[in-house]
């Protein structure tokens, strides 16, 4: 990878190479002008900094030994600051995974199975490590996104909502032939989800190689948060790499059906976070009690986990202390207020990984942070709720007034 010394001739947060309208529209004119070939390249470097010299040479139409040749010059002029990656003045949370397109359907009365119910409709943006990343970026926080869309509208329309929102999408993955991701949810007339349907097998292609090719972005970041849409493979590279000293590492939970992609060695994990039901799915068992569940974390803990965090839903959350399990009640909110849960385990999670980036290793901290997080969404028709900001943890939460 190569970094350049100087500003932007463009939004880079826009442009990828999987994503490359603007490298093109470049390259097209270049061709027909008289721009020498290094300074093709310098804009290239410029436009995308994890592009490669391999890269180069088949967009400029050069030998792989000329283009180490100009970069090389560039380097001795100080125009590039070489491989090495220039860390920023805040270091990004990055969060690999799932962005995708989030349908929710809601009975307009009581939910009845095998017929037809009257319900509202509402489309907006979702996807477990996308929802982290908005919610991230709402706390003031910088974030990346890495994930695989479609080369379709949702796709476009999903990556300029994020940018808007002020995640970095660079080096995302923008796939010709396939459908961005879908999913679809249920909910009673209180906002409960009944069921929910997920088409994301596109983010398979978040495939081992295609992370080793994101090494730099991966080693500058604060924080890297992956969700379980990933597979397996993919799962055990970053916690390999976690465990040879990298990135801390947090992992979020998406569904029981996809808890059999979390390896059983989980050495170099910092957190995981999951809820009751994805823990049942890892023990292979049912956890009716407090002592069930410590037994589980335990397990998980002697797999090579620091620290888990098992959400309950409105009850609250279990979190591991050394030696035990602590457990935290939910925000107390009245069943008129609460408009959508959608997004509230997201914005749980954000805030968690909130902390963690700022360098608190208190997880009850954390996790009071989080419940204030989640509290906040639930009474919010938006999945990530726009009363999240900057600020919003200056105030003391209703157990710390407590």
């Amino acid at each position: 990878m190569l970094y350049y010394n100087g500003p932007m001739p463009f939004d880079t947060r826009r442009t990828s190479v999987y994503d490359s309208g603007q490298l093109f529209e470049f390259i097209s004119k270049a061709c027909v002008s008289d721009i020498p070939k290094k300074e093709q390249l310098f804009q290239l470097v410029r436009s995308n900094p994890f592009v490669s010299q391999q890269q180069l040479a088949d967009q400029l139409g050069l030998s792989r030994s000329a283009v180490a040749g100009h970069i090389a010059s560039l380097i001795r002029e100080r125009r590039l600051l070489g491989r090495a990656y220039v860390l920023p003045t805040a270091r990004a949370v990055l969060c690999i995974g799932a962005a995708n397109l989030d349908r929710k359907l809601r009975t307009l009365g009581a939910l009845r199975m095998a017929t037809s119910n009257p319900a509202s409709a509402a489309e907006t943006y979702g996807g477990v490590a996308r929802n982290i990343a908005e919610n991230l970026a709402r706390l003031g926080t910088p974030c990346a996104l890495l994930t695989a869309v479609g080369m379709d509208s949702a796709g476009d329309a999903l990556r300029n909502h994020a940018e808007g929102a002020g995640i970095d999408m660079t080096g995302s993955l923008k796939l010709p032939g396939a459908a961005t991701g879908t999913y679809t949810a249920v909910l009673d007339g209180a906002g409960e989800m009944v069921v929910a349907l997920a088409d994301m097998a596109l983010y398979d292609h978040i495939t081992p190689a295609f992370l080793a090719g994101r090494q730099p972005q991966r080693s500058a970041a604060s924080l890297v948060v992956a969700d379980l849409n990933l597979p397996e493979a993919s799962i055990a590279l970053l916690l390999g790499d976690a465990q040879r000293g990298g990135t801390q590492l947090v992992i979020v939970a998406v569904s029981q059906p996809k808890m059999d992609r979390l390896p059983r060695d989980l050495r170099g994990l910092r957190l995981l976070i999951l809820n009751r039901g994805e823990l049942e799915a890892r023990a292979g068992r049912a956890l009716p009690t407090e002592a069930n569940v410590r037994e589980a974390c335990r397990t998980l803990q002697a797999d090579g986990a620091q620290d888990v965090i098992v959400t309950c839903g409105a009850a609250g959350v279990y979190h591991t202390v050394p030696g035990d399990l602590h457990w935290l009640p939910a925000h107390e909110i009245a069943a008129a207020d609460v408009v959508d849960v959608t997004g509230a385990g997201d914005a749980f999670s954000a805030a968690v990984c909130w902390s963690l980036a700022q360098g608190d290793t208190d997880l009850t901290r954390a996790c009071e942070r989080g419940l204030q997080a989640a509290a906040l969404t639930v009474q919010s028709p938006h999945t990530v709720s726009p009363a999240l900001t900057p600020d919003v943890f200056s105030a003391p939460s209703p157990q710390e007034q407590d």
